[in-house]
């Protein structure tokens, strides 16, 4: 049964998602503060963690973004007010797997619960609770190569650090090169979930901050290309050898 971490210190919240998850056949344990959910994090160690920003003592972007310095890569949803944008931005960019702002129905969170253990293959013995794809292929295109087994980048030899989301849109990306993908593409590639409008913005945020990480040039990009009025292309640069 695929484990469940709810944190939120609105108590009726708690109740009203525990009983809808648990109706849909998920195990579900719960936290109402931020160090409450690290700990839990730590020893039940859950499959994904629904997690509110806007939490006693330690706040949800501060949990999520000493989870990821810890290298704890479980998959992370964050819970937002429905204008907080600037939470958003931050969660997406610190390491949230997705995030679903209140009010919300339990039906959609339960959708997008479904849609990161799809992309995590939760659910199954293999990688559980680790927020790791299952895949025992490595992509080497030009200079760079993609261990999607050990989740790593290098780029001409050197390690390249990336957060779980920039490596999963890195991985998405190269593993379709040559070919030129929209945003919404992108989006429900990667993040699972039918977006549309300002959301598209994740897109060109994250495809940023890889060039920052993998271009020479990040102003003049070689491997992630825009195509105008279209979209991205991972656009295989030859090897020396190659040329």
């Amino acid at each position: 049964m695929t484990k469940i971490l709810v944190v939120d210190d609105e108590l009726s919240l708690v109740t009203l998602l525990s009983y809808n998850l648990e109706k849909n056949g998920f195990e579900v344990i719960t936290a109402t503060d931020g160090n409450q959910a690290i700990e839990r994090v730590v020893v039940d160690k859950p499959d994904l963690v629904l997690l509110d920003v806007m939490l006693p003592g330690k706040s949800g972007t501060d949990v999520l973004r000493e989870l990821r310095q810890e290298k704890n890569n479980v998959p992370i949803i964050l819970v937002t007010a429905v204008d907080d944008e600037v939470d958003k931005i931050l969660g997406l960019e610190i390491g949230a797997d997705d995030y679903v702002t209140k009010p919300f129905s339990p039906r959609e969170v339960i959708a997008r619960l479904r849609a990161v253990m799809r992309r995590y293959e939760i659910g199954g013995d293999a990688n559980r609770a680790s927020g790791q794809a299952t895949s025992d292929r490595i992509l080497t295109i030009g200079r760079i190569t993609i261990d999607l087994d050990k989740l790593v980048v290098q780029k001409a030899g050197e390690l390249v650090k990336l957060t779980p989301k920039e490596f999963e849109l890195l991985a998405y990306m190269a593993d379709r090169a040559g070919r030129v993908l929209d945003r919404e593409t992108i989006l429900h590639g990667v993040w699972g979930f039918e977006y549309s409008g300002p959301d598209t913005r994740m897109v060109d945020m994250h495809l940023s901050h890889l060039r920052d990480k993998l271009e020479d040039n990040p102003k003049d990009p070689q491997i992630l290309k825009t195509v105008r009025g279209f979209g991205y292309r991972f656009e295989k640069i030859p090897t020396p050898n190659e040329v």
